[in-house]
């Protein structure tokens, strides 16, 4: 047999999936993937294991690959997808890795060190660039006008998760990137820890959903576009019952369906969080807001009414 094999039909129903891979000596893995998409995996260097008995179809395409498919990959996780001297392309050396990640940075014109600013900890969805979400139509225009330093995190990698999938070492190290960037930014600039925002579209709205709840004191409001869900088994909805969340959400969306938006803004109703739900008639999974700066605004007009209260001695 040859060294690759290939997914012929994506797999959605295979979330208890564990992925191992071992490139060049290092193990990487990653656990739960509830979406395999059609894609190449090196034969000799994997294993696949499940719990009881799965049919899972595979292809033979192509022997005698190497290990270039993994460097293919890490080149691809630095790519970026603004081009405006605006925006500032980062990285730095994750300690347990001593891997270079890349992060996108945005601090408005107005930007004074001596006054606090709020921060916009923003998270691209699968398979995006980290700074994708400052592509939107208007974001960086917004966000200068509103007076908002922007970051916008790898998660490790392109499809990592934020660490909402589980608990692999890939899944940690997502999580551990987001974190990572957060404190570099807070510890350089002036951030007004008062009014630190955390979002995310698709894949980064259950980011969003998961490191709130991991980190709940943190966030002082959040927001969740066409992506996760407060009633998911990652999400611990007590613990971030107060902080405000903002839902947007557009109806015609194929990939992650209106329900699950609406299921999460009822279980909102029910803890008595503050919240708002946008919900956006004949709106798809990404243009609907991509394109849009009228929904995009939607964003920091709702971070600029929600602040976490000050506490006194």
């Amino acid at each position: 047999m040859g060294d690759n094999l290939s997914l012929l039909q994506p797999v959605t129903q295979f979330s208890h999936l564990h992925f191992l891979s071992k490139p060049e000596g290092r193990i990487k893995h990653a656990t739960g993937v509830a979406y395999l998409s059609p894609g190449t995996f090196m034969k000799p260097m994997q294993l696949i294991s499940w719990s009881g008995t799965t049919l899972l179809t595979l292809a033979l395409i192509m022997g005698g690959a190497t290990s270039e498919l993994f460097a293919q990959r890490e080149a691809r996780d630095n790519e970026y997808a603004v081009n405006d001297p605006r925006v500032q392309h980062r990285s730095y050396v994750m300690d347990d890795t001593g891997e270079t990640l890349p992060y996108g940075l945005f601090i408005p014109t107005s930007y004074d060190p001596a006054k606090p600013i709020p921060l916009m900890v923003s998270l691209h969805g699968a398979g995006r660039q980290y700074d994708w979400l400052m592509n939107y139509a208007g974001f960086l225009d917004l966000a200068e006008q509103h007076e908002y330093v922007v970051v916008t995190p790898l998660g490790y990698t392109r499809r990592g998760g934020y660490g909402y999938r589980g608990n692999s070492t890939q899944d940690q190290l997502a999580e551990q990137d987001v974190m990572n960037v957060l404190r570099m930014v807070t510890d350089e600039l002036n951030i007004d820890e008062h009014r630190i925002y955390l979002w995310g579209h698709s894949m980064g709205g259950a980011g969003t959903y998961y490191l709130a709840s991991r980190y709940p004191d943190t966030w002082a409001g959040l927001a969740a576009v066409a992506g996760g869900s407060l009633t998911a088994d990652y999400v611990d909805a007590q613990a971030i019952r107060h902080i405000p969340f903002l839902v947007i959400q557009g109806t015609d969306d194929q990939t992650v369906p209106v329900a699950g938006a609406r299921s999460s803004v009822k279980r909102m109703q029910e803890l008595g969080m503050q919240h708002l739900y946008i919900e956006i008639p004949g709106g798809d999974h990404s243009l609907f807001i991509s394109r849009d700066p009228e929904v995009v605004e939607h964003l920091f007009s709702f971070f600029n009414l929600v602040a976490k209260p000050h506490t006194h001695p």
